[in-house]
C-alpha cells in the first residue's frame, strides 16, 4: 500500500436524485488501485459530510470525493479550502452547478475516470456574510425560491420550475443599496446573484461569462420586468445570453454590501439563511484544490462556450422555455378574452 494517494468517498445516502448504491458498485469496479487506496464513509446527520472532509484533510488525505447533491458538495468544500486535500465529484444532485461549470461529467463512470487521472487545479471560491460558497449566491426571488424549495419536501429540476413559476406571479421585488470599490449604487431589483461559478446548476447560466480563476465575482441584477419578458428571459438564461437582455446589469468586482430595507432571505449555493438587513460578499482567490478534466486552458469558463449544448443542456433549456411560454400564453389569451368581454358588455349599454 506504500505509495498510492489517500481517497475517501463521502456519500450522503439522503441527498440527490441517483441510487447511491450503483455509483458504489462502480468505484469498486473502476477505481485504479495502483494509484489509489480508498474507503467510503456514509454520512449520518447534517454536518457530517464536513466533519469526514475536515478529519481527511488533516490525514493527509490527497482527495475527498463527495457523491450528493449540491448542498453535499458546498458541505466537503468549505471543509478542505486552504487545505492540499482536493475535492473530488462525483455529481448526482438534481442541479449539480459546480460540476457542470468544471465540465465533470454527469455519467458517474466517466466522473469516476476523471478522478482516476487525478488533474488537481486550485480555484477560488466566495464568502457571504462569511459562509462559504463555490457557485453562487444572493438576495431576491432566487433565495426567497430556495426557501420554498427546501420546504416542499420533493426535489428536483420539475419541482424547483414549478416554485420558480408559481412564485414569479407574486413576488415583489425590493430596493437594495450596493456598495462597492467603484462607489454606491441603488437599484430596484427583483433579484440580485453574485456568482463565482457560471450557473445555478441545470445550465441555467446566470453569469456566463463568470471565471472560476480571475479573482472576481460576476454580479447580475435583474430589474423588475413583466409577464411578456418571461419568455426572453428563461431562453436567455439556458442559451448564456442573459447578460444582454435589457432588464439585465452586470458588473465584476471583489468585494460588495448590499443594504436592504429589513431582515430576509439569502441563499448560498442553492441553501436558504435568514439574514440581517445588511449583507456582504466577497471572493477569496485560489482558496480550494479540485479535481477537473485534463484541459489545456484553465478558464472553465471559455471550454464551456467552446463544448456547446453538452449534457442535455438543449434539450433541459428548450424544454423549460416551452412550459414557460406557453404558461404566458395561457395567461395573455386569458386577458385578451376578459378584454373582449368587457368591450362587449361596453357597447351593449
Amino acid at each position: 500500500m506504500e505509495g498510492k494517494k489517500k481517497l475517501i468517498f463521502i456519500v450522503n445516502p439522503i441527498s440527490g436524485t441517483q441510487n447511491k448504491e450503483q455509483i458504489l458498485n462502480l468505484l469498486e469496479e473502476r477505481i485504479d488501485r495502483e494509484l489509489y487506496e480508498y474507503k467510503i464513509v456514509r454520512t449520518e446527520y447534517a454536518g457530517h459530510a464536513a466533519e469526514i472532509a475536515s478529519q481527511a484533510a488533516t490525514e493527509d488525505t490527497y482527495m475527498a470525493v463527495a457523491i450528493g447533491g449540491d448542498g453535499t458538495i458546498n458541505e466537503i468544500a468549505r471543509a478542505l479550502i486552504h487545505t492540499q486535500t482536493a475535492l473530488g465529484i462525483i455529481p448526482c444532485g438534481s442541479g449539480n452547478g459546480l460540476a457542470r461549470h468544471l465540465q465533470i461529467p454527469m455519467e458517474p463512470k466517466k466522473a469516476i475516470d476523471i478522478i482516476n487521472k487525478g488533474n488537481i487545479e486550485c480555484i477560488d471560491y466566495g464568502k457571504i456574510n462569511d459562509i462559504p460558497f463555490f457557485c453562487t449566491c444572493g438576495v431576491g426571488f432566487d433565495a426567497f425560491v430556495s426557501l420554498k424549495f427546501s420546504k416542499s419536501g420533493k426535489r428536483g429540476l420539475l419541482t424547483y420550475l414549478e416554485n420558480t413559476l408559481h412564485e414569479s406571479l407574486n413576488y415583489k421585488p425590493e430596493t437594495y443599496e450596493i456598495e462597492n470599490e467603484d462607489g454606491t449604487m441603488k437599484y430596484k431589483a427583483f433579484l440580485i446573484a453574485c456568482a463565482n461559478a457560471s450557473q445555478y446548476g441545470n445550465n441555467a447560466y446566470i453569469a456566463p461569462q463568470a471565471s472560476l480563476s480571475d479573482g472576481l465575482m460576476d454580479v447580475t441584477i435583474l430589474e423588475p420586468f413583466t409577464v411578456l419578458d418571461v419568455p426572453a428571459l428563461a431562453f436567455q438564461l439556458f442559451n448564456k445570453t442573459i447578460d444582454q437582455n435589457s432588464r439585465i446589469k452586470t458588473f465584476k468586482c471583489k468585494k460588495i454590501t448590499i443594504t436592504r430595507s429589513k431582515p430576509g432571505v439569502i441563499h448560498f449555493d442553492g441553501d436558504p439563511i435568514m439574514a440581517g438587513d445588511k449583507i456582504e460578499v466577497k471572493i477569496i482567490s485560489q482558496g480550494l484544490n479540485v479535481c477537473v478534466p485534463h484541459n489545456d486552458r484553465k478558464d472553465y469558463n471559455v471550454l464551456q462556450k467552446a463544448s456547446g449544448y453538452i449534457g442535455g443542456l438543449k434539450p433541459i433549456g428548450d424544454a423549460i422555455v416551452e412550459d414557460i411560454t406557453n404558461r404566458n400564453r395561457l395567461l395573455l389569451d386569458k386577458n385578451k378574452a376578459l378584454i373582449k368581454k368587457l368591450k362587449g358588455k361596453s357597447s351593449k349599454k
